[in-house]
């Protein structure tokens, strides 16, 4: 586990987000808007599995520096959609892309039994860190 944390570690930063200041937790949001497109605040903050107040200052910092733009739920006016700013999709894509495709291709020819396995696996070992956290 050590040298898949180091070796992700080593992707480079595109020149585009060097500037910004980005913390591993804007990393897990803007990779979870990556991958599965806009969402909303609250969806944002249930895959985060943090408060959503706390995911609504993370968006407002992203926003501010232009790497996240907010817009109105056209269903719901309540509601705020967040999503990439087309203007940094390509570095995001650059930075968080490179890492999902290495899982990718190291799990391409795994069958889907396979698969549930590998990932069961890391979620297990993602608990019991936790836990020996005292989390």
């Amino acid at each position: 586990m050590p040298r898949l944390v180091s070796a992700a570690k080593k992707i480079r930063v595109p020149a585009e987000l060097a500037s910004f200041d980005l913390a591993p937790r804007h990393l897990s949001l803007l990779a979870y808007l990556l991958f599965d497109g806009p969402m909303t605040v609250n969806a944002l903050a249930g895959r985060l599995e943090v408060a959503p107040a706390t995911v609504g200052l993370m968006v407002g910092d992203l926003s501010r520096q232009g790497i996240l733009e907010r817009r109105e739920d056209p269903d719901d006016r309540r509601r705020t959609i967040v999503s990439v700013a087309d203007a940094h999709l390509p570095a995001v894509n650059g930075r968080l892309g490179q890492g999902a495709g290495a899982w990718r291709a190291a799990l391409e020819p795994l069958a889907p039994d396979q698969r549930k396995m590998f990932i069961d696996t890391l979620l297990a070992y993602e608990r019991a860190v936790t836990e020996a956290r005292g989390g």
